[in-house]
């Protein structure tokens, strides 16, 4: 059994045992009519079972049938109290726990009433103690709510720090990251592009199918600069203004098939239906299979054609590259162990709810199929499948 329960078990015992004592009792402190002793005595222990769901309103309970009780009924001549102790046992602890749990202008409404009550009705030697005891219950119990909330806040003020930390860390290996990015790989594709547009004027008897491929060269490193430089503006930023950085999508898929062709790539595409509703995640998903999978085609089946099929249909967007057998033999740089462009376009596929399969072909060719929606949701940092 939980704490909780054994908590809500406490005060129904407690409750029952200030019962058994009040309604026996009752007759001795007050003049009753025996039929409604039963009655009064559970208006003065009932409000008890409301000290943790509800102290404001067991309090207001308590405080009304003290105020019915003094005013109905009279005291015994022996008896120097307007109430049984077993009520005033009640009333206390609920103002107590008004003071720690409800909002403050009815902890004032509580305190005063409470006094005005107490003075009221008890002897004038008795006013001042009541009226210091009451104002130090409340004063006490504010205390300790004060106290809780203090270290309340500084749980969450420590939990905050901790996460500005762990973002703080975060941040800096990406700019690290960005910095090794732009120091090695952007530095080579610099040269690699200044190469390009240099070599018909630095190289003599340069053919004109030798420019044209010098160009292409040029163009294709240029794009892949400019992504780059898009990617690490994004590993640089805080994630706050990360929608500036440039992402290609379905608009841009048209001219990565024509740089392919430029670069020697011997390939034919389809594409059919509309675009208009493939969402951005989606989009982007498609292109860079698409540029993996063309990728991959041109490294390790030189030569070979390749086709592409690209299908927008009304829920699903299919993508098929198929490339024939290489016509070169692809040697292995010794410690190439392989890449990770497989592994890459299956988890692009898995994160907007799609899937992808890349296999052998039966001739000797390589296929990499994709199924991907064409809107996506995110939940909990997810994606998935609209309906």
């Amino acid at each position: 059994m939980s704490w909780s329960m054994w908590l809500d078990v406490t005060i129904v015992a407690v409750t029952l045992i200030l019962y058994s004592v009040a309604w026996p009792t009752l007759h001795l402190t007050h003049n009753v009519p025996a039929a409604v002793q039963p009655i009064i005595a559970a208006l003065a222990v009932a409000p008890f079972l409301l000290i943790r769901a509800n102290p404001a309103l067991g309090w207001a309970i308590s405080a009304l049938s003290a105020l019915i009780v003094s005013t109905a009924f009279e005291s015994q001549p022996y008896n120097t109290i307007p109430w049984q102790v077993v009520h005033i046992i009640v009333i206390l602890p609920l103002l107590f726990a008004v003071s720690l749990r409800a909002a403050f202008p009815i902890v004032g409404v509580a305190w005063i009433s409470t006094v005005i009550l107490f003075v009221g009705n008890m002897g004038a030697d008795q006013r001042a103690g009541w009226t210091v005891a009451l104002t130090s219950y409340v004063v006490i119990g504010l205390l300790i709510r004060w106290l809780v909330l203090s270290r309340r806040q500084l749980a969450k003020q420590e939990e905050v720090s901790d996460l500005e930390r762990a973002k703080r860390t975060i941040l800096e290996e990406k700019a690290r990251i960005a910095r090794d990015l732009h120091d090695v790989v952007a530095h080579h594709m610099s040269l690699v592009v200044v190469q390009a547009q240099s070599a018909p004027y630095r190289v003599a008897d340069v053919s004109p199918a030798a420019r044209a491929e010098f160009e292409s060269i040029g163009a294709t490193a240029r794009e892949a600069l400019n992504e780059i430089r898009g990617m690490l503006g994004v590993l640089r930023s805080d994630g706050e203004r990360r929608d500036l950085a440039p992402q290609p999508g379905t608009d841009q898929i048209q001219e990565l098939l024509e740089g392919s062709r430029r670069a020697g790539v011997p390939i034919v595409w389809a594409i059919s239906g509309e675009p208009e509703n493939v969402s951005d995640a989606t989009g982007l998903a498609v292109y860079r299979i698409l540029q993996e999978s063309l990728s991959n085609a041109s490294r390790h089946a030189g030569g070979a054609p390749v086709e592409v099929v690209v299908e927008y249909g009304m829920s699903l967007v299919s993508v098929s590259v198929v490339n024939g057998k290489p016509r070169t033999t692809v040697s292995t740089r010794a410690g190439d162990t392989g890449g990770s462009g497989i592994g890459g376009m299956t988890d692009r596929a898995l994160s907007v709810g799609g899937l992808l399969t890349a296999a052998p072909r039966g001739d000797g060719g390589f296929e990499v199929r994709a199924q991907l929606p064409v809107a996506t949701y995110t939940v909990a940092g997810l994606a998935g499948r609209t309906a």
